[in-house]
C-alpha cells in the first residue's frame, strides 16, 4: 500500500503541476490520474489501498470541511442565510423531478428507480465545490455579497437533504413500508443535531486552547481528531437518531473563529498545509472509483438525462436566488457552481445495484458518467467564471494573508527571540486593520499589529513588559529582527 500512496502523490502532483499552467483546475488532473491508475483501467493501485479508499477520502473531506468552517463568518452567513436555505433544497428537487420524468422514457427505468437515480444525481460534490469556494474566499472574490459562502453553505446542506430522500425511495424500491413524514422530519433534525454536535466540541477545544499553551500542530491534530470523532458518532447513532456529522465538522471551525479569530487563523494555516496531501488522496481516489467500462452502458441516453437534470437544476438555482440582489452574471456563477458531482455519486451510486433494485446496473452507469462529465466541466466552469464574474471585495481579507506570508509574520501563541538582545517574547495578540493613506484617493493599506509579551522565567502570563509592532506593505521582513522559536 505504501507504493500505491507514493504513486498517488507523484502522479497527482505531476498532473496538478501540468494543469496549473493552463486555466484548468489541478483537481481535474488528479481525477484523471485516479481513473487511469485505478482498478478499472491500468490497475496500478494495491487492493489494500482500494479497501481503505473510503476512509482516506472521508478524512480528506474532513480536512477541507474544517478549512471551510474556519472561513465561515457569522455576519456573512446572516446575509446569505435565506438564499442558502432555499438553494439547499429547490435545485435538487428540480433535478430529481426531471430525472424521474425522463428516466422511464430515456432509459426504460421504473418510476421509483428513476427517483432513486434522481437523488443520486441531485447531490453536489463538496469535494469539488468546497476547495474552489475557499480559494475565492481567501482571495476576497465575491466577498462583499458573500457568494462563495452562499454556495459553500448551501451545497453542504444539499447533500443531507438529497441523501435522506434517497433513503426514502430506496425503502420504497425494496417493497418495505416507508413512513414519509417520519423520514422527511429527519432532515431538519439531522441538520440541527449535526450543527450542535460540532459547536459543543468546538467550544470545548477553544476553552482548552485558552487554558493550555499547546503548540499549533497539537491544536490542529486535536481539532482533526474531534472532527473524525463526529463521523464515528454519526455511525454509532445512525439507528437511533440522525446526525449530519459533516455539518458538525464545519461548525467546529466556525465556533473557534467566532470566539478567537487569531487562534482560528493559526489552525487554518496548518490545515492548509495538510490539505496539500489530503487533496491528492481525495481526488485521485475518487477518480479510482470510476468504472469507465460501466460508464459506456449509459450511452448517449444517460448523458442526455444528466444534461436535462442539470438544466432543471440550473433553473431551480436561478429561482432560489431571486430577491438576493445578485446580478445575472453572479447568478450564472452560482448555477455553474452547482454542477460538479463526484463524492456522493461514488459513495452511493452502487447501492441500488447491491440492494437488488431493478435497473441497478443502469443507475450505476449513469452515476459514473455524471462524475466523468460534470466534475471536470464544473471545476473548469467555476474557475473560469469565478475569475471573471466575482468582484474583489473593498477590503479583501486575502491582502492580510499575502502580507503575513511576504513578511513571515508569526501568529498568536508563538514564541520569539529578539536578534538584538536575545530576550524571549510571546505573541499574545494579533489584529488586522486598514490604514488610510495620506494621498486620499489611494486605497487603504492592510496593516497587522502584533502585541508581544516578554516571557521571563517565573513571570505569570500577561504581567511584565509588552511591546506592539505594526507591519504593512514595505515593512522590513520579520525574520531580520526576530526568530520564531517554534512553528512546527
Amino acid at each position: 500500500m505504501a507504493e500505491s500512496l507514493g504513486l498517488i502523490v507523484l502522479a497527482g502532483l505531476l498532473a496538478e503541476a501540468l494543469l496549473r499552467r493552463t486555466w484548468i483546475p489541478g483537481l481535474v488532473g488528479m481525477l484523471l490520474v485516479g481513473v487511469l491508475v485505478g482498478p478499472f483501467v491500468l490497475d496500478l493501485l494495491a487492493p489494500d489501498m482500494m479497501r481503505v479508499s473510503a476512509d482516506f477520502r472521508m478524512i480528506a473531506l474532513v480536512v477541507i470541511l474544517l478549512r471551510a468552517g474556519f472561513e465561515l463568518r457569522r455576519d456573512t452567513l446572516n446575509r446569505v442565510g435565506r438564499a442558502a436555505l432555499t438553494m439547499s433544497a429547490v435545485p435538487a428537487l428540480f433535478e430529481i423531478a426531471t430525472v424521474a420524468l425522463l428516466g422511464p422514457l430515456l432509459l426504460g427505468l421504473g418510476r421509483i428507480e428513476s427517483l432513486l437515480l434522481g437523488c443520486i444525481l441531485g447531490a453536489v460534490s463538496p469535494a469539488v465545490v468546497v476547495p474552489l469556494m475557499i480559494d475565492f474566499m481567501e482571495r476576497g472574490k465575491g466577498s462583499d455579497k458573500g457568494i462563495p459562502t452562499l454556495v459553500l453553505a448551501a451545497s453542504s446542506v444539499d447533500d443531507v437533504f438529497v441523501i435522506v430522500l434517497f433513503t426514502v425511495f430506496l425503502g420504497m424500491a425494496g417493497g418495505g413500508e416507508v413512513q414519509w413524514v417520519r423520514e422527511l422530519a429527519t432532515i431538519p433534525i439531522s441538520i440541527i443535531l449535526g450543527i450542535v454536535a460540532g459547536l459543543i466540541p468546538g467550544y470545548l477545544l477553544y476553552r482548552l486552547f485558552l487554558r493550555y499553551d499547546l503548540r499549533p500542530p497539537r491544536r490542529t491534530l486535536l481539532v482533526l481528531g474531534a472532527a473524525i470523532g463526529l463521523l464515528w458518532m454519526e455511525r454509532a447513532l445512525e439507528a437511533i437518531v440522525p446526525v449530519a456529522a459533516l455539518l458538525g465538522v464545519m461548525a467546529i471551525g466556525f465556533i473557534i473563529l467566532e470566539k478567537e479569530e487569531a487562534l482560528a487563523h493559526q489552525i487554518s494555516v496548518k490545515l492548509k498545509r495538510l490539505w496539500v496531501f489530503a487533496e491528492l488522496v481525495l481526488f485521485v481516489l475518487v477518480g479510482a472509483e470510476v468504472n469507465v467500462t460501466v460508464a459506456w452502458q449509459a450511452g448517449l441516453a444517460g448523458l442526455a438525462l444528466i444534461g436535462a437534470g442539470l438544466l432543471a437544476r440550473g433553473l431551480g438555482t436561478w429561482i432560489s436566488l431571486q430577491g438576493t440582489g445578485l446580478t445575472s452574471a453572479e447568478k450564472l456563477f452560482a448555477v455553474v457552481a452547482y454542477v460538479p458531482k463526484a463524492t456522493v455519486q461514488a459513495a452511493i451510486g452502487a447501492v441500488p445495484l447491491a440492494a437488488g433494485v431493478p435497473g441497478g446496473e443502469i443507475i450505476l452507469a449513469v452515476a459514473v458518467v455524471s462524475i466523468l462529465f460534470t466534475a471536470p466541466l464544473g471545476a473548469v466552469g467555476i474557475k473560469v467564471l469565478g475569475e471573471r464574474i466575482l468582484a474583489e471585495g473593498r477590503h479583501p481579507a486575502y491582502r492580510f494573508k499575502g502580507l503575513r506570508e511576504s513578511l513571515g509574520l508569526p501568529h498568536a501563541g508563538e514564541r520569539l527571540r529578539s536578534r538584538a538582545d536575545g530576550t524571549t517574547w510571546k505573541v499574545i495578540e494579533e489584529r488586522e486593520r486598514w490604514t488610510e493613506t495620506p494621498d486620499g484617493p489611494s486605497p487603504p493599506l492592510p496593516t497587522i499589529d502584533l502585541r508581544l509579551w516578554e516571557a521571563r522565567d517565573g513571570a505569570p502570563p500577561g504581567t511584565g513588559r509588552t511591546l506592539t509592532l505594526s507591519f504593512l506593505p514595505g515593512s522590513t521582513s520579520f525574520d531580520r529582527e526576530w526568530e520564531v522559536l517554534f512553528d512546527a
